[in-house]
């Protein structure tokens, strides 16, 4: 089995209606290339890992 056929679960974007963020709640954008919610009022990108958002704020990236 090559690396082509084991792929991470795709994120569902239909979650992102109900999903916020946790520190303003705002809605987010997903990033597919970064796999990564987006809240740019809190400059925070979250996580996606095998599918599942990681809406933590300490597992969560600053933005530049």
């Amino acid at each position: 089995m090559s690396d082509a056929d084991i792929t991470a679960p795709e994120f569902d974007r239909h979650m992102l209606e109900a999903l916020i963020c946790p520190q303003t709640h705002s809605v987010l954008e997903y990033d597919a290339e970064a796999h990564e919610l987006i809240s740019r009022n809190a400059g925070l990108a979250f996580p996606i890992r095998s599918g599942i958002p990681i809406l933590l704020i300490d597992e969560a990236r600053r933005l530049d």
